[in-house]
């Protein structure tokens, strides 16, 4: 596997990606954490794939040629308590179900610790769904993050439960 940057042609790519996770959570009924639709035709998801593109910290994993995960890194957004030191953030992280149990997850964190590190950032964060039995915040711990503030906002009618994790370097 080959983690390498990405620019504007990377967001077909991580957009498949998102709607291959989204799929996966559909057919086992876990449907709180992106719905029911496409990510790919979200106007939400396609108003963030442009930012990513053009953000420098936009980076897809390939196994051969084929783009098995997607992680963007950058600043906090706005909805989440600044950290009060410098950081990196990572805005998405998204791999490939048909890959699961590959490490590609694993190895995209890691690819994240080394960019904060080089960056001489000392603390890596990062949000991710907390509803349902909070299976995505356990995998988040067994990479060695830890949970801090909890938030939730209104998307799609509901109340979106999220979990601020981090990582000290």
């Amino acid at each position: 596997m080959i983690i390498r940057r990405a620019g504007e042609e990377g967001k077909v790519h991580a957009l498949a990606l998102l709607d291959r996770a989204a799929e996966w959570l559909v057919e086992r009924g876990r449907t709180g954490q992106w719905g029911t639709e496409k990510q790919s035709t979200s106007p939400r998801r396609l108003a963030q794939a442009q930012p990513w593109a053009d953000s420098g910290g936009f980076y897809l994993a390939w196994n051969d040629d084929v783009p098995v995960g997607a992680l963007v890194v950058g600043q906090a957004p706005a909805h989440i308590p600044p950290a009060g030191e410098p950081e990196l953030y990572v805005n998405l992280l998204v791999t490939d179900r048909r890959h699961a149990g590959e490490g590609v997850g694993a190895a995209m964190l890691d690819y994240a610790r080394d960019l904060a590190r080089a960056q001489g950032v000392r603390l890596l964060r990062l949000d991710c769904y907390a509803g349902d039995d909070r299976a995505l915040v356990a995998y988040y711990e067994k990479q060695g993050f830890s949970a801090t503030e909890t938030f939730s906002f209104e998307i799609r009618d509901t109340v979106w439960p999220g979990q601020v994790m981090q990582l000290r370097l």
